[in-house]
């Protein structure tokens, strides 16, 4: 995928220096660790981070998360986790009349329920328990819906905050006085608190009414994997993750696929979104937006992977985007 992703770019002929870093499962083999000990202060030494999907059966899922993921959001202050999720021409829908879908969620992405605060006792024994949990902080919640206001402003002036504040009545009603707080900043903007239950329900009955969403990072992560089916697939999701550093991290947030692996079939379009969202992360926005009418252009022409209805392979598909750009 970031092969393919960097082919896009690098037609564009810009001014960047690609450094890999082989951190994930083959670093965990040979060094016992997902990434060296030192990987904050390396990454902080580039502008931004294109990260590709990490993951295998043979490495437990939760050593993968927090022995590269969360640390890296977290280490990086990396606060708010940016994700489009839009409908293009030509790639098919998986719901009946092809609603609009042009949503943009923002996720807390550095504490509530990913917080890592928690543990186990009485290991092996009938009584083991497990303890895990969510921290919510006023600064926090304050910054991510900050975030999302802005973001708000510059679409539709429309955002929905995602809350479960019935049932969860410390977090979740500390996070919707937040909201409240930040929306007399912000009065242009409308503003409506969801319940995330029946927010998921109307994703799927009518996606045309939701601009912005801001959720937390629990809520935040099932509804945009939602979304990004919503889109097509989650091959095509893409997603930024900012913070108050210079740096930022870009991703594609489909997942590993060790099944099918060196085979050319996945699909590569969702890096390549990452990319754009890179690109105009570092200030390049004529590269950005080349980059995503290539993709547009790609999609309405069919040159898809089988996840979305095509025949192409994982590099012809690459290809065709660099050749449109």
């Amino acid at each position: 995928m970031i092969a393919e992703a960097r082919k896009a770019v690098d037609a564009l002929a810009l001014d960047l220096e690609w450094i890999e870093l082989p951190w994930g499962t083959e670093h965990f083999h040979a060094h016992g660790t997902m990434m060296p000990p030192d990987a904050l202060e390396i990454a902080r030494q580039h502008d931004a981070i294109l990260l590709g999907a990490v993951g295998h059966p043979s490495v437990p899922d939760h050593i993968t998360l927090w022995g590269l993921l969360l640390p890296l959001r977290q280490g990086l202050d990396l606060y708010a986790n940016i994700r489009p999720a839009r409908l293009l021409d030509g790639v098919p829908s998986r719901l009946e009349g092809r609603p609009p879908v042009d949503m943009l969620f923002v996720r807390e992405n550095t504490e509530g329920e990913y917080a890592g605060v928690g543990g186990r006792a009485h290991q092996g024994l009938d009584l083991e328990v497990g303890i895990e949990t969510s921290v919510f902080t006023r600064a926090g919640v304050r910054r991510v819906v900050e975030h999302a206001f802005e973001l708000a402003q510059g679409r539709r002036g429309v955002l929905t905050s995602a809350t479960k504040s019935n049932a969860s009545r410390y977090g979740y009603v500390l996070w919707d006085e937040v909201v409240e707080e930040v929306h007399e900043a912000h009065p242009d903007v409308t503003v409506e608190r969801v319940l995330v239950d029946a927010l998921a329900a109307r994703m799927v009955s009518h996606p045309s009414s939701l601009d912005v969403v801001v959720a937390s990072n629990l809520f935040g992560d099932i509804l945009t994997d939602l979304a990004a089916v919503l889109q097509g697939g989650m091959g095509m999701a893409a997603s930024a993750s900012v913070g108050a550093e210079k740096i930022a991290m870009f991703e594609p947030v489909h997942g590993s696929a060790p099944d099918i692996a060196g085979q050319g079939i996945a699909n590569p379009l969702g890096a390549i979104w990452s990319a754009s969202l890179l690109l105009d992360h570092l200030g390049e926005a004529d590269g950005a937006q080349r980059l995503m009418r290539a993709v547009e252009s790609v999609c309405r022409e069919g040159v898809l992977t089988r996840d979305v209805g095509g025949s192409a392979t994982t590099s012809e598909v690459g290809d065709s985007v660099a050749a449109r750009v």
